[in-house]
């Protein structure tokens, strides 16, 4: 259950609420499936499925909670469709144009129409809270979907005083300075993966694969000023990862050391395995965060912490 993105955010107040508190809030609000005339549904599931009965994972003071959309599947060019066909039969028979206040009424009825027929889908977005330390990391990366798991939490919850986490120097500023100059500060190791991005409205974009970043090539792109935007990244040979321009972590991969330790801890039972690669991941994440703000000139605090 390794986490595969990190979107970062930071608590501005003190955590409003304790573990007790926190499993009654979710328990408010429980997964369901979509009811007919629905688009989609939120609510909170179990970190470890079949897994695990509780809805909030607990190991060494880290909380890992899921949040499970349910959303019904409705092609937008199934109802342009039927809308086209419902528009023409009316201008035929009625000899008269139909507007647009009219045709936005006929979606709607089409739509409350195919609904109850639609497929649907289920996602599942997990998130893992350090209330010593006062950070979620949410494992997505996808702003819409993070914004949807932290505003139940904070529905449920009451309160939910977080914000984006920041540093104090721009990451795409950084990023550019480490590959010109074939080095990042200590405990990262630059890759051989990158996007390259013109800085000037409409600019271009080059993004490289398996590509030796202190070439000539790369290094005549920065030299005209185009800004790294991502970048392929290791960190103490734990992890692996793509930062990018907005603090985002992408395509995370903890590396042998750590899974090969989940592995030793875990057992034979598939609970047990679960919990012990959460417990190592986030003792991980508790180490890297600290680790990748720094190196980014250090965290911009809120002024409540």
């Amino acid at each position: 259950m390794w986490f595969r993105n990190l979107l970062l955010y930071r608590f501005s107040q003190t955590i409003p609420f304790n573990e007790a508190e926190l499993i009654a809030a979710l328990e408010q609000k429980p997964a369901r499936p979509c009811g007919s005339q629905e688009t989609h549904t939120l609510g909170w599931t179990t970190p470890f499925g079949k897994h695990s009965e509780n809805i909030v994972q607990v190991a060494d003071g880290y909380w890992l909670i899921a949040l499970r959309k349910e959303e019904r599947i409705l092609p937008g060019s199934v109802v342009r469709e039927s809308l086209t066909e419902k528009v023409d039969e009316i201008e035929a028979r009625d000899a008269r144009k139909v507007y647009k206040k009219e045709r936005d009424t006929l979606k709607d009825e089409i739509m409350m129409s195919l609904l109850p027929r639609a497929f649907t889908r289920t996602q599942t977005t997990l998130a893992c809270i350090a209330p010593q330390e006062g950070w979620i990391a949410v494992d997505t990366s996808s702003a819409k979907r993070a914004e949807d798991l932290l505003s139940l939490l904070r529905e449920c919850a009451g309160s939910l005083p977080v914000r984006p986490m920041t540093v104090k120097i721009a990451p795409g500023a950084c990023m550019t300075e480490w590959v010109k100059t074939g080095q990042a500060p200590e405990g990262l190791v630059v890759g051989d993966e990158c996007e390259l991005r013109d800085t000037t409205e409409d600019g271009g974009v080059i993004r490289c694969k398996r590509q030796d970043l202190a070439s000539d090539e790369i290094q005549q792109h920065l030299t005209v000023g185009k800004q790294v935007s991502q970048l392929a990244l290791q960190w103490q040979e734990k992890l692996g990862f793509t930062l990018d321009d907005k603090l985002s972590v992408k395509r995370l991969r903890f590396e042998d050391l750590l899974t090969d330790e989940a592995d030793d801890q875990g057992g034979d039972d598939m609970a047990g395995q679960l919990d012990a690669s959460f417990t190592i991941m986030a003792k991980s994440l508790s180490e890297f965060i600290p680790a990748l703000t720094s190196a980014l000139g250090g965290e911009e605090i809120p002024q409540g912490i």
